[in-house]
């Protein structure tokens, strides 16, 4: 099977969050079932060039429209850990790509638009023939409708398309005449049957008409599948994805188990297995209250790394924070502030706190650092009001860090609280609250202090490091998709 990735993000190279590691993570497991994969994203200005190899262009003559205006474009190749991925460089006046940031820029709906029908006119142009096209959230949703609208028509053919959710919030709202610049008659795709808003009628939704013209709808875990039908988690499309249940579901995401290992991972002072975790998480532990000039302690370390957006609660992150050092625990803090209030604020409460030798606050995002904190730590906070799944409790699992998270989306999918879940206890592995307030932080943490006092503390740890969130079952779950969409006859 032919799998091609139509996508805004990639990790290592273009990455701002889970996104970018689900595409990498199912593309290369895809691959390594033995199929054929390629990844199709922007050429950035602010792709880590690092990590390409053998990068080279390989379509120099692709011309794509923006409005009554043709313009040239470049297709390079590279390969990113065994993977193929194409990069479309636009030359356009705009600079669409060329802004030092991914997303952000007042102009983002048409910089995508723009990059979706040029990315259909590559495929179309180069003769490719994927059996599926996979489309990631709201800036590559477009190339759904392009391809049933327009491209059918001129003869490209693939045998599906998958659109995947990865967060419902951001939607890709716009006017018609933003589509229209893309080939297509916005006034005809505003219609409820097709790409209108449903609570902006004037507009257009991009997300929409992705889930709309797809032939078939996944999302990042189960319980956020269920959660994405309601009126409390739909964010306005509910009741469309309520209609389009029997094409919609959703499929738990993985982790890297490569590249998240404890056991060879390059960046960690101390590896270490599932039989001498207590000794190399100790080793780490050291090395990172070394980094951060934090004074030796009996009480556990609890890390939060994190995007500072709401959707994360940083308000619980910081209470639980305080509350930590009240309990003569520690607590460091990796997190990347978005937008100038959040990032005074995390400025502000960084300097109040920085000579308390019990906790640590870092404000920019550095690899290294965050594999030594999964690595050292005893306890992940995750207090998310929403989380479509999230990927910081896999990997705190997987380094032997017991998550403390809310009961939502993919938490509840793979955290099972030690007292109150139904699994088997072998099967349990961390500790959940119901309600993202403080009385739910408090509940966690109390229990979670109490067990690491206790003789179980070790077995929790170690059910934790046996849970399998690797990429391989999700894998064969969306091969399944992409096995019965082809099978059917193309639109």
């Amino acid at each position: 099977m032919h799998v091609i990735h139509i996508a805004s993000e990639l990790a290592p190279i273009a990455k701002v969050g889970g996104l970018a590691d689900v595409v990498f993570g199912l593309a290369r497991e895809t691959q390594k079932k033995g199929h054929t994969v390629e990844i199709l994203i922007p050429k950035y200005d602010c792709l880590d060039y690092t990590a390409l190899k053998n990068l080279k262009p390989v379509f120099r003559e692709l011309w794509s429209f923006d409005g009554p205006y043709r313009y040239h474009n470049t297709i390079w190749s590279a390969e990113v850990q065994g993977l193929n991925v194409l990069l479309l460089e636009p030359h356009h006046p705009g600079y669409y790509f060329s802004r030092g940031s991914i997303y952000g820029s007042p102009d983002d709906v048409d910089r995508f638009i723009y990059f979706s029908r040029a990315a259909l006119e590559y495929l179309f142009k180069s003769g490719k023939t994927p059996d599926i096209l996979h489309i990631h959230d709201w800036p590559t949703a477009l190339v759904a409708p392009l391809y049933k609208e327009m491209y059918i028509p001129l003869g490209f053919r693939t045998k599906g398309i998958v659109q995947t959710i990865h967060n419902l919030q951001h939607q890709g709202k716009c006017s018609p005449q933003n589509v229209t610049r893309a080939g297509l008659r916005g006034e005809d795709l505003l219609t409820p049957a097709k790409m209108q808003d449903p609570f902006l009628p004037s507009n257009l939704n991009l997300l929409k008409g992705g889930i709309e013209y797809s032939d078939f709808i996944t999302t990042v875990s189960p319980t956020y599948e269920k959660e994405i039908k309601t009126v409390e988690g739909g964010c306005g499309l509910h009741m469309l994805l309520t209609k389009h249940s029997n094409k919609l579901k959703g499929i738990l995401n993985g982790i890297d188990f490569e590249y998240w290992n404890p056991a060879v991972d390059q960046l960690l002072p101390a590896k270490y297995d599932l039989k001498t975790a207590q000794q190399g998480k100790s080793a780490n532990k050291t090395e990172l209250r070394k980094k951060f000039g934090l004074k030796e302690s009996k009480g556990p370390l609890v890390c939060a790394i994190s995007r500072l957006v709401p959707q994360k609660g940083p308000e619980l992150i910081v209470y639980g924070l305080k509350k930590t050092i009240e309990k003569e625990g520690q607590f460091i803090l990796l997190g990347s502030p978005a937008g100038p209030e959040m990032t005074l604020q995390f400025h502000a409460l960084q300097k109040e706190l920085s000579k308390n030798k019990n906790t640590a606050i870092h404000l920019e995002y550095d690899e290294a650092l965050a594999h030594l904190t999964y690595a050292a730590s005893d306890m992940i906070l995750i207090p998310s009001l929403s989380e479509p799944c999230g990927l910081s409790q896999m990997i705190g699992l997987r380094y032997g860090s017991v998550p403390l998270v809310r009961f939502t989306g993919g938490l509840a999918d793979s955290v099972f609280d030690v007292e109150t879940s139904k699994k088997p206890d072998n099967e349990r592995n961390g500790f959940v609250f119901d309600f993202p307030d403080t009385s739910g932080v408090d509940w966690a943490l109390d229990r979670a202090f109490k067990s690491y006092k206790g003789s179980k503390w070790s077995t929790l740890v170690e059910q934790g490091m046996k849970c399998d969130y690797s990429w391989s079952r999700s894998a064969d779950a969306y091969l399944k998709i992409y096995s019965n969409v082809s099978a059917t006859k193309p639109s």
